[in-house]
Order: C-alpha cells, then sequence, then structure tokens
C-alpha cells in the first residue's frame, strides 16, 4: 500500500508486516477489514450505507464508470468530539449522535481500472463542484452543481469522486436540540465530522455495522479533498480544528483550496436555520460579516497547530484568483494581520495566483454593468490536481509557489477594505502593467498573450458581481499595437502555452485546444473588399 497511517493500530500493524506475502488486492481487503474492526470500538463511525440508486456514467480512458446516489448514516460519541453543543442533542442506546447525509459517488465499474485516489468534493451550499473545478470545457464554463462529464478529465484519468454533504439545509441531517429559547438549534459543527467520516470510511472500511458494502473498499490508498471559495475555508478550518485525524491516522492526504481568500468557515456553532451559518461573507455590502477574518488568517498559523497537536499535516495547493484581492481580502492570507510582507509558506503547500482569473467564471452576469471576466483557469485545476496527486503519491514536487507582485490598496473604493477589527491589516492588491493586466502568478496564454484586460472589477459592487470580475476588450489599434497579424498572435499563444506547460500549469492536450481556439479566432476586423492583403 502506498499510503502510509500513521500511528496504526496493533492489528494493522500486523497486518502491514506481512503485506509483502501477500497479494496486493488481498492485503488491501485485509488491510480495510481490521480496520473497520477496530473502528468499532472508535469515537465515530458510519453505521449504514444506503445506495439509492446507480447508473452509467460514461466510458473514459480508464473504462466505464457509474455513479451512485445514496445517504450514509453516521454516530458521534459527545464525549469524544469537540464540537460546541454536541452533549445537547438526543442519544441512541449506545450514548451516540446520528446524523444522516446525502452522497453521490463517481466510480469505475471495474475498481481495479481506477488510479486509487479517493477525491472528497466538498459541496458548496449544496452544489457539487468537482466537475465544474476539473471537466469544463473551454468557453463553456461549468457552474456548480453541474455533474456533466464535460471533458472527461477526473475519469480518464482513473478517479474515485465523491460529493459528501455537509451543511445544515443541504440534504444534510445534523444533529439538532430544543434550545432555552424554545427553538430548534442544529450543531452545525458536525458538518466537520461527518465529512471526515464518510472519507474515512471510504478510504478504508470494507463494509458497514449492517454489512453493506462499502463499494470502494480495497482500492483507495490515498485521499484528496477539493474544496471552492466557501467549502475551501470548510477544508481550512476542517484542518486547523483538528478533524484531519481518525483513531490515530490522517484522513485527507491532500487538499486542494481553490480561492478561499484569507477566511475560515463559522460553523463551530449551532444556528437556528433554515440557512447554515456558513452561507455568508465579508463582502462590500457587509463588510464587518463576522468569523471569517476574526482569527487565523493564515495557511502557516493552521499548519503550525496541525503540528503542535502531533499531527502530520496534508499536502495543499492553494489557488488564487485575482479577483480575489480586490473583493475577498486574499493578500491577509499572505501577511496576516499586519504588514504587507508575505509571511513564509510552511514545506507541505504550495500557493498559486492566476493572473487575471476571476473567482467564478461565467457566461453572462446581466445583473453586472460589464461583462464578466472570461479567463478560463480549469486548466490549471487539472494540471495542478495531478501534481497534487502526484505529490502525494510517490512525493513528487509540484511547481513552486508562484504568486502576483502586491502594493496597498489605499482608500481605493474598487477594493473591499480591511475589517475594523483588524486595525494593523493592509489590504493589498496585484500591481498592473501598461496595459491594465496584473503581472506575475500564474499566466495562462489569456493573460500571457491578452486582448484584453482580465480580472478588473466590476459594478455595481454587489456580492455576485464583484466575484465574476470584469473582461475590458482592447480596442482595435490596441491590438494592432501589440500584434502584427493573426499568425503573430497565434505564435505567441503557442510560445506562452507551451511555457505554461513545461512549468507544470497546463497539461499537453489542454495546450493543443488553447492554440486551436487562437488559430481558429480572427482577432482583426476583415480588410474591406479590393484591398491589397498585408
Amino acid at each position: 500500500m502506498r499510503r502510509s497511517i500513521e500511528a496504526a493500530n496493533a492489528t494493522v500493524t500486523h497486518i502491514g508486516e506481512h503485506m509483502k506475502a501477500l497479494n496486493i488486492v488481498a492485503a488491501a481487503a485485509v488491510l480495510a477489514g481490521a480496520v473497520a474492526m477496530a473502528s468499532s470500538t472508535a469515537v465515530a463511525r458510519v453505521t449504514k450505507l444506503e445506495i439509492t440508486s446507480q447508473q452509467p456514467y460514461g466510458s473514459f480512458q480508464a473504462g466505464d464508470y457509474i455513479r451512485l446516489d445514496g445517504r450514509v448514516v453516521g454516530e458521534l460519541s459527545p464525549a469524544a468530539e469537540a464540537i460546541p453543543d454536541i452533549d445537547k442533542p438526543a442519544r441512541d442506546a449506545s450514548g451516540m449522535v446520528l446524523y444522516s447525509t446525502k452522497v453521490i459517488l463517481f466510480i469505475p465499474a471495474d475498481l481495479a481500472k481506477g488510479n486509487g485516489a479517493l477525491l472528497v468534493d466538498v459541496p458548496n451550499r449544496g452544489h457539487p463542484y468537482a466537475h465544474a473545478l476539473y471537466n469544463s470545457p473551454r468557453g463553456l464554463p461549468y457552474l456548480s452543481g453541474n455533474t456533466s462529464p464535460g471533458t472527461g478529465f477526473l475519469e480518464d484519468r482513473g478517479f474515485s469522486v465523491a460529493e459528501v454533504s455537509w451543511e445544515l439545509g443541504k440534504d444534510a441531517a445534523l444533529p439538532s436540540f430544543s434550545g432555552s429559547d424554545g427553538r430548534q438549534h442544529f450543531v452545525e459543527g458536525a458538518g466537520f465530522a461527518i465529512v471526515r467520516d464518510v472519507a474515512d470510511f471510504l478510504a478504508h472500511a470494507s463494509a458497514d455495522t449492517a454489512g453493506t458494502p462499502n463499494p470502494l473498499a480495497g482500492r483507495i490508498s490515498r485521499v484528496l479533498a477539493s474544496g471552492k471559495s466557501q467549502t475551501g475555508r470548510f477544508l481550512k478550518t476542517f484542518l486547523l480544528d483538528g478533524f484531519n485525524q481518525v483513531n490515530g491516522r490522517r484522513v485527507i492526504d491532500g487538499m486542494h483550496v481553490f480561492v478561499s481568500g484569507a477566511g475560515l468557515l463559522p460553523i463551530m456553532q449551532s444556528g437556528t436555520g433554515p440557512e447554515s451559518s456558513a452561507n455568508g461573507s465579508p463582502s462590500f455590502e457587509h463588510p464587518e460579516f463576522p468569523g471569517v477574518h476574526d482569527g487565523v488568517l493564515t495557511i502557516g498559523e493552521i499548519v503550525a497547530k496541525v503540528r503542535a497537536r502531533g499531527e502530520v499535516p496534508p499536502k495543499m495547493l492553494l489557488i488564487n484568483s485575482t479577483v480575489d484581492y480586490a473583493s475577498l481580502r486574499a493578500s491577509l492570507g499572505r501577511t496576516g494581520a499586519g504588514g504587507t510582507a508575505d509571511l513564509p509558506l510552511p514545506a507541505n503547500v504550495r500557493m498559486y495566483d492566476v493572473a487575471g482569473a476571476a473567482h467564478v467564471t461565467v457566461p453572462k452576469a446581466p445583473a453586472c454593468q460589464l461583462a464578466p471576466g472570461s479567463l478560463d483557469w480549469t486548466p490549471v485545476s487539472r494540471a495542478t490536481l495531478l501534481r497534487l496527486d502526484a505529490w502525494v503519491d510517490t512525493n513528487a514536487e509540484p511547481p513552486p509557489t508562484r504568486l502576483m507582485p502586491l502594493q496597498p490598496a489605499g482608500a481605493d473604493p474598487t477594493v473591499l477594505g480591511a475589517p475594523k477589527r483588524l486595525p494593523g491589516a493592509v489590504i493589498q492588491v496585484p500591481v498592473r502593467d501598461a496595459y491594465g493586466n496584473p503581472v506575475g502568478g500564474v499566466r495562462v496564454p489569456d493573460i500571457a498573450v491578452p486582448l484584453g484586460v482580465q480580472g478588473a472589477q466590476n459594478t455595481p459592487r454587489t456580492f455576485i458581481c464583484s466575484l465574476v470580475g470584469a473582461y475590458l476588450p482592447f480596442p482595435a489599434d490596441k491590438i494592432s499595437a501589440l500584434y502584427k497579424d493573426q499568425n503573430d498572435y497565434v505564435n505567441r499563444v503557442r510560445v506562452a502555452a507551451r511555457e505554461a506547460e513545461a512549468q507544470g500549469f497546463l497539461l499537453p492536450e489542454d495546450a493543443a485546444v488553447i492554440i486551436n481556439s487562437a488559430a481558429e479566432t480572427p482577432i482583426f476586423a476583415p480588410a474591406p473588399a479590393g484591398t491589397a492583403p498585408r
């Protein structure tokens, strides 16, 4: 087995000593069974897996895939969980607190054809995100909730994907109790434990307590997790608050955290619903929204706390968009609450700024005054997922951290200022070139060979418009000044694509698509009839 299991119990250690003498498939099954038996005395566990539907999902390079929809029931020990109010809900005969939640699995029909990696996608406001992040085709950005195969990237590469609901009001039945105010209160922090226990079950258990088989039993060697925006903050808070350990072992080995700014997720509390406490975040409309920028701001602080507890932190790739700096205070994730200097990143972390990217890419934004940002950064998502997987699996180093240089925003009204409770915080934004585009960072051809300004601020500065950003196309005279002709433009795109590929931020197949798109998209107006060729 490639995945190390920290502080394994004696049964698992005994099996590990004999692993070499076993066929790898049989060894995996025996190990999963041993872990499942050990979990019977654990403080938390999945007790029931019910698959309610199974359907074909498509045919890919790794073979046929199926989609499984179902629910998981689990139990938590009030005595062992550091979750606010977990001692208040009703308990079963064993003294445990119960929950249930929705799960969706996308897995190879023949598990032997998978790559051994389980990607746990944390749904954003109830919407799955993995296929939008990794499988979106160029020019047709998938929104959250889209589970179409799209390019088939995840399935071609053999990933198993698990969508695990966790949020109040979004397909997760959280533990609850009647408060002194006579209202029903929901233990929202249980959402962290749900993701922890379902991920651990899928990676290690052979069956639930009733004997229903784990559909991935014996086939998972490593666990990755993906979260964007709200759920990127979920993953950082999950790690900070100690949920990445079960029975002395790490649950998630690698985290792919997208556009989370400097924020955490304020669900270590009980809410009365109907909406989750995770729904809101600081914005131009609500700059002092609490619980997000109140405490820990940098990933270095989080990792330090993890190490201080004696845990082995996961390997982490953090992706920032350009718009995050003006709209989400992303610079505080680099500097902390004081000054303008970047703080050192831990050895287990890489951070990448995608120059010109919007927080979310949408085809249209009719409520906004400017066209939304159009830079397609899903190729960077794909390339860096493979880099993260290789880092976890074989310790192959990913590309070095690549960030945009910053400068203080001052009193710029287009930039979300620091919260009043952080008097020493300095909000910074990317330095821009003479054409208005950010310099530095990860540079896909859309920004390296520009046809307009990418990652600008939109108006009005509502929550949505501030996140989709804006694209400001260059006028014809500026394009003519930049490029001699169509061939010059396409050649520059080709060079930029190959450079990004060499740096590890584009896959060869994505580079080919980008070059083809440049070749088939005229950037100069057709010459009038009768005009001599240039």
